[in-house]
């Protein structure tokens, strides 16, 4: 079964989580509002008291957060995750950011070894809840088709618009 780390559990990423736990998915979880957390770890996730603790043997991690200061700063931070994960893992940014950060985050990332693309995505909350979003991948097509069949259990539409940063230029444009 696939570990998977999932950072960031509001209005879209807790409905997305819900569906990787419908997929029975070993899912850990963590989020700085701990009812977020609490909610779904009573729908059957695991709870991590940081970031750092939810990625560890994560084989994937998904992060969906509000901007992208949040994004670098839990990636690249002084205690980021890219220090932390496992040089095995996937790393998936479902957040909405521009295509400049993805990049940055993406290319550290590739530095350190560890796969990431940028996998924004389109439907809103209802789509979340339903498991009907569209993602819009970029990252290097091996990668993309390593994280297909993760986000197949949140989505019905999986694109993959070109090169790193490509989803969030695809998304924005």
């Amino acid at each position: 079964m696939t570990q998977i780390a999932f950072i960031g559990l509001g209005n879209m990423g807790g409905p997305m989580t819900r569906n990787l736990l419908k997929h029975n998915q070993h899912v850990t979880v963590f989020d700085l509002m701990p009812e977020a957390v609490d909610a779904l770890v009573a729908a059957g996730a695991h709870k991590a008291g940081s970031p750092q603790e939810a990625v560890a043997g994560a084989d994937v991690v998904v992060t969906m957060l509000p901007a992208a200061a949040h994004v670098k700063s839990l990636y690249l931070g002084e205690d980021g995750l890219l220090a932390h994960v496992d040089k095995s893992a996937l790393l998936i940014d479902c957040s909405t950011i521009d295509a400049q950060s993805a990049i940055a985050v993406g290319e550290q990332a590739k530095r350190a070894g560890i796969a990431f693309i940028d996998a924004p995505v389109s439907g809103g909350v209802g789509g979340a809840a339903a498991g009907t979003l569209t993602f819009i991948m970029g990252g290097k097509e091996a990668d993309v088709e390593r994280a297909r069949p993760v986000l197949s259990m949140m989505g019905a539409n999986l694109f993959r618009a070109g090169d790193l940063g490509a989803g969030q230029i695809a998304k924005v444009w």
